[in-house]
């Protein structure tokens, strides 16, 4: 793949290649120059298709892509392509409920069950697999979940049922007393949701959080409009992924989006345009420490100190930490083909968005936190954003 790469720009409006970019040490840098390095990056690591927004004082001042939404058919990504976001729709997800409590329709420490007026597992379930709650009908910690508990990951649940051994969910500690990455966490506060309101996870994006934003481009379900242009996710070697295009709506996972609109919604969280500022500082608020050696895999059971120093932590929707620059708030994205991560310092009006249809991408994070914004913070190992050039050193 080497030499192959062709730079496809989307360019802001007045956005010159001249123009600077701040970092979060203050030290400034050119878009050509990030350009360069970009480039350099995905040729070096053979990443297939990226898209990046930086903003600085709250604003984006760089959004460009580069390669490929198809790299067999050269087709280039642009930033109003189709991308599948994988996690980052927990991200969105947290700011529907951060609003809906501010509106009273939610209270982020009563039970969910509470909301109902029968028991979960006694809905007839509605969907292929996500609502169906039967395995809990003999559980005795599934009703003490909270929305807090399901937005810090501390609801429980496993990450998905399908996980365990005989695919069965069920709440594996008590709620409210560990960080357990889980995404069966968040649908079961989605479903609840629904039959509280009697609106689909959907109906309640547009409303709440796509259309104020103007996310035109945005939905949990694959959409026609969605066909004349959408990236493929791509093998480590080139290959492509086929495209998922029968996923039911679900909180934790089956977000489409693109750059563009993916920018708007970091602005608006920025801006202050979906929530109060009071309520983003809640979201935004550490909810439980974080101290295993990695997110995911067997090292999540091991307790480090390794990021005590930025006091790893998960909020309501978002992972934090703290930064000389204040705190950094972070959403990974992670599904065959697709390898996004997005981290913002409110603050300081400084973040960024790096999206992309490749499953090389994460070998470059590291170095492109460092060279977009300056983030030394982000805990890279946790991660697993082992760097290309590290790996035959492992």
């Amino acid at each position: 793949m080497k030499n192959l790469y062709i730079l496809f720009i989307t360019i802001l409006p007045l956005i010159t290649q001249g123009q600077t970019i701040t970092k979060l040490d203050s030290c400034k840098t050119t878009a050509a120059a990030l350009d360069q390095k970009i480039n350099q990056l995905m040729q070096q690591a053979q990443v297939h298709g990226l898209a990046v927004t930086i903003f600085n004082k709250n604003q984006p001042v760089y959004k460009k892509t580069f390669g490929y939404k198809n790299y067999q058919t050269k087709e280039p990504l642009k930033a109003s392509t189709n991308l599948y976001g994988a996690s980052l729709s927990k991200a969105v997800f947290a700011v529907l409920i951060m609003k809906l409590v501010e509106e009273g329709v939610l209270n982020l420490d009563k039970p969910l069950q509470r909301y109902l007026p029968k028991p979960i597992y006694e809905y007839v379930p509605q969907t292929k697999w996500h609502d169906n709650y039967s395995d809990l009908e003999n559980d005795s910690l599934y009703s003490q979940i909270t929305a807090r508990m399901a937005l810090a990951h501390t609801s429980g649940f496993p990450n998905w049922r399908w996980v365990e051994p005989d695919q069965k969910l069920r709440v594996k500690y008590k709620p409210g007393t560990k960080y357990s990455y889980s995404g069966e966490g968040l649908v079961y506060l989605q479903v609840v949701l629904e039959k509280l309101t009697g609106k689909t996870l959907e109906q309640l994006m547009q409303e709440k959080v796509f259309a104020p934003a103007g996310m035109k481009q945005s939905s949990y379900t694959w959409q026609p409009r969605f066909e004349k242009d959408y990236a493929l996710g791509h093998k480590t070697t080139g290959e492509l992924y086929p495209k998922d295009k029968d996923n039911e709506a679900r909180s934790a996972s089956t977000l489409e989006t693109s750059l563009d609109d993916y920018t708007l919604f970091t602005q608006a969280v920025l801006q202050h345009k979906l929530l109060k500022p009071a309520t983003t500082s809640q979201m935004f608020s550490p909810q439980i420490r974080i101290r295993s050696v990695k997110q995911f895999g067997p090292l999540s059971h091991r307790d480090t100190t390794a990021n005590d120093a930025i006091a790893l932590s998960y909020g309501l929707g978002w992972g934090l930490l703290q930064s000389p620059h204040g705190t950094g708030a972070f959403k990974e994205g992670h599904g065959d083909g697709f390898q996004h991560y997005t981290i913002i310092f409110p603050e300081k009006g400084i973040g960024v968005i790096l999206m992309s249809n490749s499953d090389n991408a994460e070998s470059i994070f590291k170095y492109l936190l460092e060279t977009t914004i300056g983030d030394t913070y982000t805990p890279w190992y946790w991660e697993n954003y082992i760097p290309y050039d590290h790996k035959a050193s492992r």
